[in-house]
């Protein structure tokens, strides 16, 4: 304040706050102002917001167990459709789409068909697993969601873009085990290289509506890994789609 000229009073004034205010920042290094306080302060001193609430900035790096989530949605819907085309697009290793019924990825996300059809030949190894449209939990998901377009539908949709995309090498597809069927319809996997976007599925909610995490992998152990293995341990019992004109 003494660089810039400026008394707490004058500060005040150009914060927005009352002059008693700025002295309790002075008096009480604990106390942490707002954010929007906080940025046009520096601003007013000239100065970056580390020199003077250390802590605030300390406090915003994530160092613990959550380091790993580059963004949470209250919905999956809320999820901009160009997150889910970057990460595709981006990949150079390993596609993994672990939804139940992966449908949306055809329908909402433009040329999905094309970008899978590039990076399955560009080298890319993708992966699709899906539940039965004849098993009995989607039968019982359909009576749950009550909804025109049904779960059955919905996974015949990305069976019928599969088929189209039987004339080329590395893509793989299966269906999750009549046992595991449950906990497939439960939690959505869709992996990225060392991205995912991870929905857990509520109560009566079709996917759509349920959370949306995404993860960036940060080694062993996080939560990246262990959505992971559980889409890969789902996929180790999961059994081939099999088709005459699809290659699985």
């Amino acid at each position: 304040m003494e660089s810039a000229g400026l008394s707490p009073r004058k500060l005040a004034l150009k914060v927005g706050v009352s002059g008693k205010t700025v002295e309790r920042w002075i008096s009480d290094p604990e106390l942490i102002p707002h954010p929007r306080n906080r940025e046009d302060a520096c601003k007013a001193l000239g100065v970056d917001e580390e020199m003077i609430w250390p802590k605030a900035v300390k406090d915003r790096i994530k160092t613990g167990g959550d380091r790993e989530i580059v963004q949470s949605y209250p919905y999956r819907s809320a999820c901009p459709s160009t997150v889910w085309g970057e990460l595709t697009k981006q990949a150079t290793e390993e596609l993994f789409f672990a939804g139940y019924t992966n449908y949306f990825l055809w329908t909402q996300l433009p040329d999905f068909l094309g970008t899978v059809r590039r990076k399955a030949q560009e080298g890319c190894r993708i992966r699709f697993l899906i539940g039965d449209p004849s098993g009995e939990v989607t039968r019982q998901r359909e009576q749950i969601e009550d909804v025109a377009l049904t779960v059955s539908t919905r996974i015949r949709i990305t069976l019928e873009n599969l088929e189209k995309l039987g004339d080329v090498e590395g893509i793989e597809a299966r269906f999750s085990s009549p046992e595991d069927a449950v906990n497939h319809v439960s939690l959505s996997v869709f992996r990225f290289d060392d991205e995912a976007l991870v929905t857990p599925h509520l109560a009566r909610l079709v996917g759509h509506d349920s959370p949306l995490l995404h993860l960036r992998s940060m080694g062993e152990g996080g939560m990246f890994s262990r959505f992971s293995d559980h889409a890969e341990e789902l996929w180790g019992r999961g059994v081939p789609i099999q088709s005459e004109k699809t290659r699985v």
